[in-house]
């Protein structure tokens, strides 16, 4: 591990995520605070199952939420980019690291003691209401993928997923919008409880639609937003459905 100078900007933080959500001033205290680290490709910032006394802020790059069962099974949960704040929960309630978190890059953090960060929740009720409904929306990303797993099929659950990805981290590109998170087809079966091989024919289906553009081993362009969109049966016109910001 190394040190870093410095953070990004603040117009560099994605909308959405802990750090843009924060009010200037509350912002500023924050990254005041710790101390920033960068880790490399594949490095353990927090393993499931052991104690959490530490809060990270990814100032830069993005990580990967991992849970696995009793029997050894892992899935992915998440996708967290810079801006996000993880390990909170394990310091908000005292209670054991549910999710094990590796980078998948370089990979920036500032580092908190657990004190430190609640002691910036009491003086900045601001934060903290903004932690609060950051939480309820990871609830009700987790909600909606166990609705979409029971009431759609695979093809369907990967058409909302990748618009939700978008929607979240999405950029601009000349084919059309860029997921802007690097996942496997594996790692996209976990996140809508399919097989690889159902992933795989999936995104074949969609891009023989015309919908999507497979380039590369872990990349995926939405080519055809509204499209998509009706494939995946949601309304364009609809608050719920935000199409990605980027496009």
């Amino acid at each position: 591990m190394r040190r870093v100078p410095a953070s990004p900007k603040v117009s560099s933080w994605p909308s959405d995520t802990f750090v843009a959500r924060l009010p200037t001033e509350a912002r500023r205290t924050l990254l005041d605070l710790g101390t920033v680290r960068t880790y490399p490709a594949g490095h353990t910032l927090i393993r499931q199952g052991e104690p959490g006394s530490v809060v990270f802020v990814i100032v830069h790059g993005l990580v990967k939420v991992i849970a696995s069962t009793e029997h050894g099974t892992e899935s992915l949960l998440a996708v967290r980019v810079r801006g996000d704040v993880i390990g909170d929960m394990a310091v908000l309630d005292g209670s054991a690291r549910s999710a094990t978190v590796t980078t998948c890059g370089v990979t920036s953090a500032r580092l908190l003691k657990g004190e430190v960060f609640l002691g910036y929740l009491r003086r900045h009720p601001s934060a903290a209401l903004a932690l609060s409904v950051l939480m309820g929306d990871r609830l009700r990303w987790a909600n909606q993928r166990r609705l979409e797993s029971t009431g759609y099929g695979s093809d369907v659950r990967l058409a909302r997923l990748l618009l939700a990805v978008a929607a979240r981290h999405g950029n601009r590109v000349p084919e059309g919008v860029d997921l802007g998170v690097p996942l496997t087809q594996v790692e996209l079966g976990d996140l809508i409880c399919a097989k690889e091989s159902t992933v795989h024919k999936a995104l074949r289906d969609l891009a023989e639609r015309g919908l999507v553009l497979r380039v590369g081993h872990r990349r995926v362009v939405i080519s055809d937003l509204p499209g998509l969109m009706a494939f995946a049966d949601m309304d364009p016109l609809s608050p719920n459905n935000p199409p990605p910001k980027a496009y």
